[in-house]
């Protein structure tokens, strides 16, 4: 990487992709699990504004089945490729007392850097009036598996079994649902670089919803109001709130419900900038920040 910054500070992320893989292992399909793992700790770091850097992984399992292991690798190198992140190394760990035959954990570790001026969120410039702007995701992500999982019991569904509500028409269930995880740093990186001025927070929908995860980034004292009515909602998501009776407060709190991040800009000035950088990526105005009254801080219409 060029040099490019004058006072810089290194920003850390870790994570998982937590029961998803319990689908990877149901259906021997490993070759996308490790861009989930590149993008649920790229995406955290890119939330603080930093540009990721460099990706360690960690593979625990009883017994390490090669092609398995060379899949998963295979899709870590994918997410670092994608976020121009060197993937400088991981551990593998052999347990056969801690993991049975087939069974495996992920954890990954991300480091990037930032301008010190330029960390976010700036929660004391978030004033009323702000922009919230959604990037749409790719589906469930990695977040709120479990649920899922139970859902799919629950209603006797395989994963093999064909996903009626699927574009083509004949993806099954496991396609949709080992759709992995979206990375945010090819559209947001350019904006944070040329217009990061405007930027005030970003928040990475994952685990927690919207409701859980946007207040993160807020002062106290205020709140954001949503509008669903120009979100393109996979439908993925309607049959998990029909099929489990999910109530829409709880699909919330659990899923990205197509939004998997969010971007707080300032509402000054005209909206070119944002424009210009996001709306190539299907990004949607998804309303303002607001006072906040007696309700939550996340307040959303025509879900």
């Amino acid at each position: 990487k060029e040099v490019r910054y004058s006072d810089p500070v290194l920003v850390q992320g870790t994570d998982g992709v937590g029961t998803k893989l319990k689908l990877a292992e149901a259906l021997n399909c490993w070759d996308t699990i490790g861009v989930d793992l590149v993008a649920m700790c790229a995406n955290d770091v890119l939330c603080a504004g930093a540009e990721p850097l460099a990706f360690l992984d960690y593979i625990a399992c009883g017994r390490l089945d090669v092609p398995t292991a060379a899949m998963i690798v295979k899709g870590i190198a994918e997410g670092c490729r994608e976020t121009r992140c060197a993937l400088l190394g991981g551990e593998t760990a052999e347990m056969p007392s801690m993991y049975s035959p087939g069974k495996y954990d992920l954890a990954g570790y991300c480091v990037g850097v930032a301008e010190h001026g330029q960390l976010l969120p700036r929660i004391e410039q978030i004033h009323e009036g702000d922009l919230v702007i959604g990037l749409p995701s790719s589906g469930v992500h990695s977040n709120g598996f479990s649920l899922v999982n139970r859902i799919l019991e629950h209603t006797a569904t395989k994963l093999q079994d064909r996903a009626p509500f699927s574009e083509d028409g004949c993806s099954s269930f496991g396609d949709e649902l080992l759709t992995p995880t979206r990375l945010y740093v090819a559209p947001l990186l350019p904006m944070l670089r040329q217009e990061g001025e405007a930027v005030r927070a970003l928040a990475h929908i994952t685990g927690g919803g919207l409701t859980e995860n946007v207040p993160r980034v807020l002062p106290e004292e205020l709140a954001v109001e949503l509008d669903f009515s120009g979100v393109s909602i996979p439908p993925i998501f309607g049959w998990l709130a029909a099929k489990g009776n999910v109530s829409e407060r709880e699909m919330l709190r659990t899923f990205n419900c197509g939004i998997g991040m969010v971007v707080i800009v300032t509402g000054d000035g005209d909206q070119a900038a944002w424009r210009k950088h996001l709306f190539p990526h299907g990004a949607v105005l998804l309303g303002k920040v607001v006072s906040r009254g007696p309700s939550e801080q996340v307040i959303v219409h025509n879900f």
